[in-house]
């Protein structure tokens, strides 16, 4: 039987009536907990306090009616958060003659989408990811356009999209690279080749600049210009720099594209996966690029994965970019940590590795005075794991979303 979030009952914490969860204290005590700094407080204590973290420390004062949860021998971290997924937008299980609903293929410029009306709240990722210590992602379209729509990150758990959504981390999704020329080529479509890429991406942000300047023209009044245009209008925030980007590269030639592109039209930027980027690390370094890098163990499906290696993204930290970690997935994103700890033995910094999947990705979507971190005010979202988080032999033992445990194993 499945409570009012989704989740199977035999799951959940005692029952609590409403007015007394909004007093209702849990203390995780004795656990080693993650600083912001991204250093651990051993035999540190949590107080949680109506959805939000009330204290944390050593001599935390626990009050006598609060539920103990003795993490003795365990690793406490705030819930991680993958700044990069395609959870519930393309949902799983897929029927593989279906077409997913992460990509509109039926033209390259699809500005007007938004994740949001394909947010599956029942989708089958949600439960293993959230499992896995998980309580924050970002999901959104595709990259098999050049302009595929804007994203939102998202609690996991709830049963309605709107509800699960985080206001204001909406972010318009652009791609360069192999799959929107693959996708359109074969059509004897534009855009077919690189060039095509750069050219109907440059060609879309202009149209929308002059349409975003014809609207300052007259105040913002939409009944003042010759007709309303959808397309565009979903552009105009983007054109502004009020809503960010997140550019789709693989590859080290369309990292430099995206980049001069985004300085031609002012657009603040990120670029995701950045797979090539530990060639030009002194180029994204001075440009102070901010990365959400994977997956981290590709293979050479394609071609612009072939350069794909496991120390990019300590070389990309070290050049000076923000860095946040992702799996570029659905339900596999609960494989991210196994697939950290492989970067780790290969050159990955612990603390920075902990910071990718925390404070990192909560400072590139916004909301890092919400969550990212176990600080006193920010949401209670805590993961509990039986042994080093980023070990492919631990499990994460408890996830807690805004003080509601949601899965326990203790």
């Amino acid at each position: 039987m499945y409570n009012e979030r989704g989740i199977n009952q035999r799951e959940e914490p005692p029952p609590l009536e409403k007015k007394e969860r909004k007093k209702y204290m849990i203390a995780i005590e004795n656990g080693k907990v993650l600083l912001p700094d991204g250093s651990f407080l051993e035999k540190g204590t949590v107080l949680v306090e109506g959805g939000k973290i009330k204290a944390v420390g050593k001599n935390v004062e626990v009050p006598e009616d609060a539920q103990v949860i003795d993490a003795s021998g365990k690793w406490v971290t705030p819930g991680l958060i993958d700044a990069h997924t395609h959870i519930s937008t393309f949902n799983e299980p897929n029927w593989h003659r279906t077409r997913n609903d992460g990509n509109e293929m039926s033209g390259p410029i699809q500005a007007h989408l938004r994740g949001l009306d394909a947010l599956n709240p029942f989708d089958y990722a949600i439960e293993p990811v959230r499992n896995a210590g998980f309580t924050t992602c970002y999901t959104g379209p595709g990259s098999g356009n050049i302009i595929g729509g804007t994203g939102v990150a998202f609690k996991l758990r709830g049963k309605v999209a709107d509800e699960m959504i985080i206001p204001g981390t909406e972010a318009m999704k652009m791609a360069l690279g192999e799959n929107a020329k693959t996708n359109y080529g074969p059509r004897d479509k534009s855009p077919m080749t690189r060039m095509g890429n750069a050219g109907v991406w440059r060609e879309t942000l202009a149209k929308a600049k002059n349409y975003s300047d014809r609207l300052k023209a007259v105040g913002d009044d939409r009944t003042k210009i010759a007709g309303y245009d959808f397309e565009l209008e979903a552009l105009v925030p983007v054109v502004r720099g009020e809503m960010r980007c997140r550019i789709h590269a693989h590859r080290a030639d369309d990292i430099c594209t995206a980049i001069r592109v985004a300085e031609e039209f002012g657009l603040d930027y990120t670029i995701e996966h950045a797979t090539e980027g530990h060639l030009i690390p002194e180029y994204m370094g001075k440009k102070k690029v901010r990365c959400v890098v994977g997956p981290l163990l590709l293979p050479p499906a394609k071609m612009e994965l072939w350069n794909a290696v496991p120390e990019n993204a300590q070389t990309l930290i070290e050049a000076g970019c923000l860095v946040c970690l992702t799996a570029d997935t659905s339900s596999e994103t609960k494989w991210l940590p196994r697939d950290i700890g492989v970067c780790i033995a290969h050159g990955l910094d612990e603390k920075e590795a902990f910071k990718g999947v925390t404070i990192n990705p909560a400072k590139l979507l916004g909301i890092e005075d919400k969550v990212g971190s176990l600080e006193a005010g920010k949401d209670a979202d805590v993961a509990i794991f039986d042994g080093h988080p980023f070990s492919n032999m631990t499990h994460c033992v408890l996830t807690m979303i805004d003080g509601e445990i949601y899965h326990n194993k203790m």
